[in-house]
């Protein structure tokens, strides 16, 4: 699902996000006996805990082309945390960092990973500009488009997505401080197709930020909804401890910004799963086919509701069948 400002396998996430330490593991938590549901699409912005390698690149230099981040061994999706003593968290950090660099051989601290590392690295002058670079390509940030699937009563607590957002080598990504999370009006839909994961697109909202994101774990992106928020447009819903094979609903929304019920089966539970896929879905529901072909990106945390009851949400699609999927149990998605 991929609609981020920023394969064929059996199955694809389907987080909205193009980026994917760990949090805790899958297990039941203590959780409500009854939720606002979700099912509306939200756009989410999230720091990163430092200046994430994107690309490397040359530098003019007086004495021809350089790239210290080559020479330093800097690959796509390092992390850069530190920088001769002094903490990255974005990339005005670095380019305040370089402002004070004085020349010579610099230390720089990289996570890849769960890994961290030190390495060593000299920037080049840029003939151009004056000004001293490393040869990278960094971002700090990442946005993207998934579904709430609860909002706690009390708290105002929120769970999404049912997975991880995670890096271009599945790492799970490690967000800094609290992000933001924005109304989203669905305006199109890639269908899917087998071979080929569909993609619902969406535009942010941008004035009406509802809720701040704080935590990305195994188990979806977390935050708190503003108490300004209209909970009274919101329906309640109880928490499932169980669900079986057998027809069972799904709330999304594949066009605007409010969601629809469809109806789908669960074919399959495996509550021991511990991967996030708990149960295998299948769409039923004719209009839903029509619209997308089945699951698509953009839908990962749409709630599955059976007999009434919240039993979980969507987390993935089949890509060599699009009108199925997995879902994650509801009580994996409590305590976070």
């Amino acid at each position: 699902m991929r609609k981020f400002k920023k394969a064929l396998i059996v199955f694809a996430c389907i987080c909205a996000f193009t980026l994917f330490y760990t949090c805790s593991a899958l297990g039941v938590a203590a959780q409500p006996s009854e939720v606002y549901i979700g099912g509306m699409p939200a756009g989410f912005t999230l720091g990163l805990e430092g200046a994430q390698v994107i690309g490397v690149c040359e530098i003019l230099t007086r004495d021809g082309a350089a790239c210290p981040a080559r020479d330093a061994q800097l690959s796509v999706g390092d992390m850069i945390v530190e920088f001769n003593g002094v903490l990255i968290r974005s990339a005005e950090d670095i380019g305040a960092a370089l402002k004070n660099y004085k020349g010579g051989a610099a230390t720089i601290t990289v996570k890849d990973g769960k890994e961290s590392s030190k390495k060593q690295i000299t920037p080049a002058l840029d003939a151009v500009t004056g000004q001293f670079k490393l040869g990278v390509l960094i971002r700090d940030s990442i946005a993207g488009i998934g579904t709430v699937t609860y909002i706690e009563k009390d708290s105002h607590r929120f769970g999404s997505l049912g997975h991880a957002v995670t890096g271009n080598e599945g790492e799970l990504m490690p967000i800094s401080g609290e992000g933001s999370m924005y109304r989203c009006s669905i305006v199109n839909v890639v269908k899917g197709e087998r071979g080929k994961a569909g993609e619902l697109k969406g535009l942010f909202i941008n004035d009406a930020c509802v809720a701040t994101a704080d935590k990305n774990c195994e188990t979806g992106i977390y935050g708190t909804f503003s108490a300004e928020y209209d909970y009274s447009a919101l329906s309640t819903v109880e928490i499932g401890e169980d669900a079986s094979p057998g027809k069972a609903s799904i709330y999304a929304t594949v066009d605007g910004l409010s969601p629809k019920e469809y109806s789908v089966s669960i074919v399959k539970v495996d509550a021991q799963n511990g991967q996030n896929k708990n149960f295998v879905l299948k769409v039923t529901d004719k209009e839903l086919l029509e619209e997308t072909g089945g699951i698509v990106q953009g839908m990962s945390g749409s709630p599955i509701v059976q007999n009434g009851k919240l039993v979980g949400a969507v987390t993935h699609v089949f890509l060599n069948d699009p009108t199925r999927g997995y879902g994650i149990a509801i009580e994996n998605m409590f305590g976070n």
